[in-house]
């Protein structure tokens, strides 16, 4: 098992009346069956094809190739592109770089997610072009966000490097369809990998999308979908009480229905996965949030949320589920030297590693929120490496779905998106038309 998921504190006999009576969650989790067996027969005639990328490696070749290149010529590489088209690379390039740099040998990796001026200009003035990838990413070709990176930057690159030079530098991720990011790259020569039509950005981590930059950062990303494709095997079984991702999706929907709790909690405590509870928010909102139903999801980060937002979680409403992320930490890191610990009230400190702190405080949430009747589960992970992230990623995406399946909603559309992107769209009209 790459990991433990663990569900027990979410029940009344662990945490009283406001858990879940098992008798009122198993009929919950049974609904989950008919989900499973859609699913595993989809996956049977290749009908969706995140479920077959787990097990795709072809498709790797072009990107690495990519990565390479751009690899080997920069000493930062840009990604262009907001929501699913960057969270999922942002997530797994999380596992290789810090805060404070990449991997020896590997170029520093900015995700340009947004499109604020002040922060755009100040990162190009402080890049050598002529050291500097771009990736651009935008499944329709058409995001204007990304576009008007995009437009905005390269004449710019062009200029210095010339037309050649500048095609050098870039490579664009697309759908294979005429679309306006794709006429573009044509027209200058950039390179261009196809985006597949059936994967939704939100659902794209596992695609060239995610792994594309996973490579650049120097991950094994067979190792990333081997975490994936694990996890998928033992997750379409046909008793639903064997699959974890079906367990995960009943426990959310049953505290939904019965408890009223709209909001889920999604709360690491490793710094690497700071970045999967930002992927995760968009996947849980964007799929499930329709119809008047849904719950909000909330990233949270130990320890430094319990500082911020404890307080609410332990005396506030009860109306919300708790995910706790761990792996062990006992022993790992620096140690307090007992000489500097010599003041009486600092003795629990003494000789003790800042892993030892991180894990008594990790376990002593787990069991505050628990003791105060707040439902929570625990994904404890022996270790975060790239199988593990992949199983991470896997798992919570058929848990998704499965939980879209119980609610009666489209996990794959995002009908309120497209109506505010037509809004953008008649507002710069607008401006236009008064300039």
């Amino acid at each position: 098992m790459l990991f433990e998921h663990d569900l027990s504190r979410c029940f009344s006999d662990a945490i009283g009346e406001s858990g879940i009576d098992r008798s009122a969650f198993e009929p919950v989790l049974a609904q989950t069956a008919d989900s499973l067996a859609e699913l595993r027969e989809v996956r049977q005639k290749a009908g969706l094809p995140l479920l077959e990328l787990p097990a795709a490696r072809d498709d790797l070749i072009q990107p690495a190739a990519v990565a390479e290149r751009l690899r080997r010529s920069s000493d930062q590489v840009i990604l262009l592109g907001t929501g699913g088209s960057s969270l999922g690379g942002q997530t797994l390039a999380a596992l290789a770089e810090s805060p404070f740099g990449p991997r020896h040998g590997r170029p520093k990796l900015h995700f340009l997610d947004n499109i604020d001026p002040v922060t755009f200009e100040a990162l190009l003035a402080q890049l050598d072009l002529s050291r500097t990838g771009f990736l651009v990413v935008s499944k329709s070709g058409g995001t204007a966000e990304t576009l008007m990176q995009f437009l905005t930057l390269y004449p710019e690159v062009e200029r210095r490097l010339g037309r050649s030079g500048a095609a050098e530098r870039f490579a664009v991720i697309t759908e294979p369809h005429a679309n306006p990011l794709r006429r573009i790259a044509q027209r200058r020569g950039i390179e261009i990998l196809d985006h597949d039509p059936g994967v939704g950005g939100r659902y794209s981590a596992l695609s060239l999308v995610g792994l594309l930059p996973a490579m650049i950062a120097g991950l094994d990303t067979v190792a990333i979908r081997q975490g994936a494709a694990d996890v998928l095997q033992r997750a379409l079984t046909d008793d639903p009480a064997e699959s974890q991702p079906a367990m995960g999706a009943a426990m959310n929907v049953a505290l939904l229905w019965q408890k009223s709790l709209r909001t889920t909690v999604v709360m690491p405590y490793i710094d690497a996965l700071a970045s999967f509870g930002l992927w995760f928010r968009q996947l849980w909102a964007e799929s499930l949030g329709k119809d008047g139903t849904g719950s909000t999801p909330i990233r949270a980060m130990g320890t430094v949320d319990q500082h911020s937002q404890l307080q609410l979680y332990l005396a506030g409403p009860q109306d919300k589920f708790y995910t706790l992320i761990m792996c062990p930490q006992a022993g790992k890191g620096p140690r307090v030297a007992p000489a500097l610990a010599e003041d009486q009230a600092l003795a629990y400190l003494a000789g003790r590693s800042m892993g030892d702190l991180l894990e008594a405080e990790q376990r002593a949430t787990l069991e505050t929120l628990a003791a105060n009747g707040r439902p929570v589960r625990a994904i404890n992970l022996p270790r975060l490496d790239e199988r593990a992230m992949g199983a991470l990623m896997m798992h919570f995406m058929l848990e998704t779905i499965i939980a879209a399946d119980l609610l009666g909603v489209n996990p794959f559309d995002q009908p309120a998106v497209e109506e505010g992107k037509r809004l953008a769209r008649e507002h710069l009209a607008e401006m236009a038309g008064r300039g």
